[in-house]
């Protein structure tokens, strides 16, 4: 092991001396800056969306509503958002400009980031609940168990769930996004299963699960009890990444007419609405696909942060200052 080997796990050891495993996880995740900059600019996403329009019965503080029709002003309806106006920054009366019936494209985006978040939020529960059913009951028990489970979930692998989400999204789409969103979830988990039963192939034969068996704990509690916790950081993980493939899954189903439909509305269905204005009006692109990027990027690195928090081998080299007192303090102990 070279010297800078040695020095980086002596600050390691040093800083989670004394620590809990939750709060090593939490300091290592809060030192991530890519994931802090997804966190804050996912939450102030959803912050904008729930207090722009409102929630449910709960009004907001934007005037108009994403439904709501009006005289098409500014040049066809272009956005009166100035950033460096004489006046400093100003959002206007249609920030995000209007379209051709006169609705405000603020609105509406803020409708369908509300609605893109709900659909990713339930598909992750969806399919993170069914990946951990799956996959744990599937490493746990072996056997027939394991080969019927993991038949099932090749057989759900094989049909490309572009395909399924497409009949389901034409079904539900235009009823409700949570129904669509619990549709696609029972689809979208068999990754995670794959990875949950690794994980408790590995951890069935750990000394702690025979400790438990040996003292008449049932199946359930050592699955849910002693294995799950440890198996926790690649279930977070894993799940974080599937909930950003999952708002790209229905911005892709409503891009091609086959996810949320009118009068509901989402990101995706807003860039097949307008698409045919695409070369007269890219400003009704412009903004919702801006915010599509900025969820999916915002769980991505959210993602990648608890990866590296979870994952002890992941470490990240240390900064110079940090080397120069570990040189400093390992040179006064050999005096």
């Amino acid at each position: 092991m070279s010297t800078n080997e040695h020095l980086e796990n002596a600050i390691e050891l040093k800083e989670v001396e004394g620590l809990s495993q939750g709060q090593i996880v939490r300091r290592r995740f809060f030192r991530h800056r890519g994931a802090l900059v997804g966190l804050f600019i996912l939450i102030s996403i959803a912050l904008l969306a729930a207090t722009s329009i409102g929630w449910g019965p709960i009004p907001g503080w934007f005037a108009m509503g994403p439904n709501e029709r009006g005289p098409v002003l500014n040049l066809r309806g272009a956005p009166t958002l100035t950033i460096f106006g004489e006046g400093g920054p100003s959002l206007g009366e249609h920030p995000f400009g209007q379209d051709e019936l006169g609705r405000d494209i603020f609105a509406r985006t803020m409708k369908g980031v509300q609605t893109s978040l709900i659909v990713m939020t339930v598909i992750g529960l969806v399919a993170g609940f069914m990946g951990i059913i799956m996959g744990s009951l599937s490493g746990y028990f072996r056997g027939r168990t394991d080969t019927v489970l993991m038949r099932f979930t090749d057989l759900v692998i094989t049909v490309p769930i572009i395909v399924i989400g497409a009949v389901l999204g034409k079904l539900l789409g235009a009823a409700n996004p949570v129904p669509l969103a619990i549709a696609l979830g029972l689809v979208s988990w068999t990754g995670l299963a794959r990875l949950v039963r690794g994980d408790f192939l590995s951890l069935r034969e750990r000394e702690f699960v025979d400790a438990a068996r040996v003292a008449g704990a049932s199946h359930l509690r050592i699955i849910f009890k002693h294995m799950l916790p440890n198996a926790i950081g690649v279930i977070i993980v894993n799940t974080t990444l599937l909930m950003s493939a999952a708002i790209l899954l229905e911005t892709a189903l409503a891009y091609l007419g086959f996810g949320i439909t009118p009068p509901n509305i989402s990101l995706g269905q807003m860039i097949n609405e307008y698409q045919g204005a695409f070369n007269t009006r890219p400003w009704l692109f412009w903004f919702p696909g801006m915010f599509i990027i900025l969820i999916a990027l915002s769980v991505n690195f959210i993602g990648d942060g608890l990866r590296d928090a979870f994952d002890p081998r992941q470490r990240r080299i240390p900064s110079a200052r940090k080397m120069r007192r570990a040189e400093a303090r390992a040179a006064r102990r050999a005096e």
